[in-house]
């Protein structure tokens, strides 16, 4: 009876810790989600879609996500770039800044703004709205569409940015359908 018992609790820990593994194969951590949900309540938010940029994931893999906030899936996802500046010499480890010419990427919610056509052609302004990005509109960090970044995830590292988060032609034009067809600004959340 007593080897049954011992069987059973560890099955029980084994199959939640699979629980807790399946929710982060997402590429999105289950409480960044609910962060957002709650953050996102009562505000002049679009409360149905949120877009999670997860630089702990190798810029070559999909880390960039679209997600659906009413049914719970991710509807798109993306290979992204980082700053250059965000590189830490001989480490997978990245920094982040809220400096104007550090070229870091910034951590932090930000609001989607109007789009423009720039140098890189159609883009979005980024509204920081945490005090580790508040100053993404002084340092132009907008979301764009680059050359170099590839539409498939790779081993190979994605090129990388002065600061904007960069993604595919192909990947900017759908996540521009999202964008385009909110009636009210959606929120870009960065972590790492």
């Amino acid at each position: 009876m007593m080897k049954y018992l011992v069987f059973l609790f560890l099955t029980m820990i084994s199959c939640s810790k699979a629980d807790s593994q399946q929710l982060n194969t997402l590429g999105i951590p289950q409480a960044r989600i609910s962060e957002i949900k709650n953050y996102l309540k009562g505000k002049g938010y679009n409360q149905e879609l949120a877009i999670f940029i997860n630089f702990k994931i190798p810029s070559g893999k999909y880390r960039y996500f679209v997600y659906d906030l009413t049914k719970d899936k991710i509807v798109q996802k993306a290979v992204v770039s980082h700053g250059s500046g965000s590189v830490v010499p001989r480490s997978d480890a990245l920094q982040f800044s809220n400096v104007d010419g550090s070229y870091q990427s910034s951590l932090g919610k930000y609001s989607i703004g109007e789009s423009y056509v720039g140098k890189f052609g159609k883009a979005y302004r980024l509204k920081g709205l945490d005090a580790t990005n508040d100053n993404a509109m002084q340092r132009a960090i907008v979301l764009h569409s680059y050359g170099c970044i590839p539409d498939n995830e790779s081993n190979d590292p994605a090129c990388l940015s002065l600061g904007c988060p960069m993604l595919s032609a192909n990947a900017f034009k759908e996540s521009a359908k999202y964008i385009d067809k909110s009636k009210k600004p959606i929120v870009l959340y960065a972590f790492y």
